[in-house]
């Protein structure tokens, strides 16, 4: 079945891109339950938008400034510590956080973390620093023999954010290049004392079917990940059509 445009009149007019976004890491999970070897584990991560303010509150008693516990009869009461003037002020406003992934564990060393899959939203692709932070988070999860897979159907912002990741590592992918519409398999492999960055990527089309792409759990250990599959899945549960 073909890729629809989820983010373009007509299906957006219709049906919500986050709806999509928010079922497809489920059908992953569930796509998955029958491949995973035993003592492997998934689970879907969905996020939508900025994380809830946090208050700061200032405790007082009688008035005056929160005091150290009084003991006895009576304690000395200590001032609350005023820190001198801050040496920078900037207008800055952090992005909230957009998060559609699924994590695999391995339940057998302490359900650590092996492979992430993450789905990009349209914010993580509307700001350079959006961009940035999704760029870091692929890349720290590498760092930490974590397995990644990208998959970008988002049309209506046009960075790859793939290319961004090999960018910031050092490195580009004549195959992929600048195309918008992508999905990339990564890892980090250790041979011959020297480690190296394998990727697996391929530029999506819409009206084609996705692929499947190697979801490495261990150095020796991949299973596939039918992308294919549990994206007409999810669009079956949403009641959208081909």
């Amino acid at each position: 079945m073909p890729l629809r445009d989820h983010f373009r009149s007509p299906l957006d007019d219709e049906y919500h891109w986050e709806a999509m976004h928010a079922t497809w890491p489920v059908m992953i999970v569930v796509s998955l339950r029958g491949k995973l070897p035993p003592g492997f584990f998934a689970e879907p991560s969905v996020h939508s938008g900025r994380s809830a303010e946090i208050d700061v509150i200032t405790f007082e008693r009688d008035g005056t400034a929160f005091r150290q516990h009084e003991e006895g009869n009576g304690g000395v009461a200590t001032a609350l510590w005023a820190p001198p003037e801050p040496t920078l002020v900037v207008a800055s406003d952090l992005p909230g956080e957009e998060v559609y992934e699924v994590k695999i564990y391995d339940r057998r060393r302490r359900a650590r973390l092996v492979a992430a899959v993450e789905i990009v939203s349209p914010s993580n692709k509307d700001r350079p620093e959006s961009r940035r932070a999704l760029v870091a988070k692929c890349a720290g999860l590498l760092r930490e023999r974590v397995s990644v897979v990208i998959v970008d159907v988002v049309t209506t912002r046009t960075t790859n954010l793939y290319t961004e990741l090999l960018d910031f590592l050092g490195r580009s992918d004549p195959r992929v290049g600048s195309e918008p519409l992508y999905c990339a398999a990564c890892r980090m492999t250790k041979s011959d004392n020297e480690w190296r960055l394998e990727a697996w990527a391929q530029t999506l089309s819409l009206r084609e079917p996705l692929p499947t792409m190697p979801l490495w759990l261990a150095d020796d250990l991949a299973i596939p990940l039918d992308l294919e599959k549990s994206y007409e899945e999810s669009c079956g549960a949403l009641g959208i059509a081909s």
